[in-house]
Order: C-alpha cells, then structure tokens, then sequence
C-alpha cells in the first residue's frame, strides 16, 4: 500500500487542512495518509486549544488514515528539530513520499535551494554567526544570510514560513538518507499565522482561535472548518467545560519563574545566559501572558522563541532532558487509525525498526517521561473531575479507531 506523510499540528483542523489532506493522496496516489501530530504543546510554544486526543479524531474523521505523536522533544522546537523528529518517524513508518503545503507550490525550488546551500555552506554558515552578532534573531540571520548569497531564479522564498518548513522537511531527509518522495501543495487564501480573515471558507488556525477568542462561542469557526471538526470541537467543551490557552497557564508560569533560582532557571532548555534575569522581572510585574510577552520581546528572541522557552520553563524541561532524549525519536506513539490504516500498519509492523507504541502503559515509562509530564501539565488548567480524566487518558487510551 502506497503511503503519504503529512507533518500537522491541527489547532484545530480547518478546511484548508482538509484540502490539504485530499490533496496529499491525490498528487502522490496514495491509498494511506500517515499524520504526524505535535502532542499537547505546539512548534511555536504554545498549548493546543484541545488536546492531541481530540484532533487526532478530527484529522481521521477527515480522511486521515493514520495519526502518531510527535515527541515533545521535537514538536517544541525550533523548526530544523522539528522537521528532522517529523521526517524521521515517517520514514520509520515506511512511508512513501511526504507532502506539505507551501508558499511556492513547487518542488523543484526546494530541491535546487538544498543543492546550493549545501554547495555555499561554509558561507552561509558564516554569514548566519556574523548577523547573529549584530544581534538579529536566528530565524532572521537565516534569512538575511540565504538573501546574501548567489542564487537565481529557480530558488524558492526562504522568507515564507511554510517554505521554511518544507526546506527543512527536504534537507531532514537529506541527512536521513531517506529515498521519501516530496510533494508540495500551494497554500490558498489564509496564509500559516493570518490574524484576519480574507475567505468565506478559508481561514488560517491563528484566525480561528482568535475568532473563538473574542466571540466567547465556537459557532462563528462553523464556515472555516468540516462539519465533524465542529463537532468535536463542542464535544471537548462540553466534556471539559475548557478550551486551552496561554493565559489558562500563566499564573502556573509566573509562579514557576518567581521561584526559581537563576541557576536553575539557566538551566531550562533553550535559555541563554542573561536572559534568566529578564524573565523574572518581568514576570514580578506581569499582569497576564500577554503583557509578560511584550515585556520580554526583544530583537534578538522572536516571539515565538520566547513562548517555546515558557512552554520548556513551564514544563520543567532541561538542557539535560532534551540532550537525555537523544538526537531522534525513539518510538512511534499511535494515537489513531482506520480499518486503511491498521491494514497498512499490519503489513509493515514486521519491518519498523522503532518500537510502535499504542498504550503507553506497556511502554519503558523512561523513554515517554517528557511527554507524561508535558500531559500532567496541559491538564492542570482544568477543574476536576474533567483533569483527572484527560490525564488518564495518556496511560489508558488506546488508539482511536475509525471506520
């Protein structure tokens, strides 16, 4: 059975994701689609606005064949990570070829753009520390120094978000060695982080959560989205009375930032020296996430590189933790299937060479500490019963099936 793998976050599926989807299988002709799905905690340092249990019902509800987690470890990550954790659990899972949506549209550009940064890497590399020292962020010196070098016209926009990420997703595998197939599809309408809406039935994640946001009901995300993720989405509330968000968690964070000492505050992964101090202050006088957020940007950390340092602060997660967990993942976390899926995973389970885990209380509890503990904390912003019984779901559930 041929098989495509799609890298998403789902926050929540929308109908651009689900064109996405019917897309995917079309372009590659494949009769499986294989999800890999960032867990409770997303790419950009944020808690997903339900949990990975129910978008994973949404995504197969949508069509998708199969549904695994992305480790903690690499879906709160800067996007080289998180693209490497993403290709290679699609590779372990056999997967035939990956397709991603794009600014571009085109794969070629990718393809050319990888040869000439690997042909000019001594001075891109060099370019990326000299911008760096002049105090820009990362993801900008990326950019400044690829603008810098001698290109043509068949490269691709390395500006764009979503290119970005698709260059990643090629150059991961790349170092892989994998022989995976690379599709892309073009993104219409609403571009990866919108704030606005510009379409009667397309519309960005970012767009749809502030829409929940500010009219306090899901009945306005109805046009944007299927009609089964709407569903869902109401089946989650009325189950957990909550839907997440950032603010949910920031007296968890301020606390945790006021009582640490900076030693130990220097120590949470992806913190830099001097920047302990910082947060602190700021979170002494913080009145909520969004005004600790805008105390700390600056220059050098993106937004987003920021929010990734709470989401790590939050969780109690260290340089040591992240290096402990090794440099790719170290198992396959299925979190659903269809009657597709689970003939697909029966023919190919005699050849994975990672262990595919489905109830996690079978699994050794050392290699899946970082996502338990990401879990416990997602769920503390609810009121009991309903947190007790989203944690239980992290040991107890099985994978979802679909029909």
């Amino acid at each position: 059975m041929k098989s495509v793998g799609i890298v998403a976050e789902y926050n929540p599926f929308h109908n651009g994701h689900l064109y996405h989807l019917s897309q995917s299988k079309e372009v590659s002709k494949s009769e499986v689609a294989i999800v890999v799905m960032s867990g409770n905690f997303l790419q950009r340092g944020e808690p997903a606005i339900v949990s990975k249990w129910a978008r994973t019902k949404m995504a197969l509800l949508a069509g998708a064949d199969i549904v695994i987690e992305l480790p903690y470890t690499f879906a709160v990550q800067k996007a080289e990570t998180f693209a490497l954790g993403s290709v290679y659990l699609l590779d372990a899972l056999k997967c035939s070829s990956i397709c991603f949506g794009s600014e571009s549209g085109s794969i070629d550009p990718f393809l050319h753009t990888m040869e000439l940064l690997k042909e000019q890497e001594d001075q891109y590399n060099q370019k990326i520390k000299s911008y760096i020292k002049e105090g820009v962020s990362y993801p900008k010196a990326l950019s400044l120094a690829f603008s810098d070098l001698e290109k043509n016209k068949d490269s691709v926009d390395l500006s764009m978000p979503n290119n970005i990420l698709g260059y990643h997703y090629i150059s991961a595998a790349d170092k892989l060695n994998s022989s995976m197939q690379f599709f892309t599809i073009k993104r219409n309408t609403a571009e990866h982080n919108d704030q606005t809406i510009h379409d009667d039935r397309i519309a960005s994640a970012t767009s749809i959560r502030k829409l929940i946001r500010e009219e306090g009901n899901l009945n306005r995300m109805r046009p944007y989205v299927p009609e089964s993720t709407f569903a869902e989405m109401n089946v989650y509330y009325n189950t957990y009375g909550h839907l997440h968000d950032w603010e949910d968690y920031w007296p968890y964070l301020q606390y945790r930032l006021i009582t640490m000492g900076e030693e130990e505050l220097n120590q949470m992964y992806d913190i830099e020296e001097g920047l302990p101090y910082r947060l602190q202050k700021a979170a002494q006088t913080a009145e909520n996430f969004q005004s600790f957020m805008e105390l700390i940007k600056t220059k050098r950390y993106t937004w987003t590189r920021l929010q990734r340092i709470c989401t790590h602060a939050l969780t109690n997660t260290s340089k040591a933790d992240i290096k402990s967990a090794g440099e790719t993942p170290g198992y396959i976390r299925l979190l659903g299937m269809s009657a597709n899926g689970r003939e697909y995973l029966n023919k190919v389970k005699k050849d994975l060479f990672l262990p595919l885990v489905s109830t996690v209380s079978s699994f050794p509890q050392d290699l899946l500490a970082l996502d338990r503990k990401a879990a416990l904390v997602y769920s503390q912003v609810l009121k009991e019963p309903a947190r007790s019984r989203l944690l239980s779901m992290e040991y107890a559930q099985p994978p979802i099936m679909a029909d």
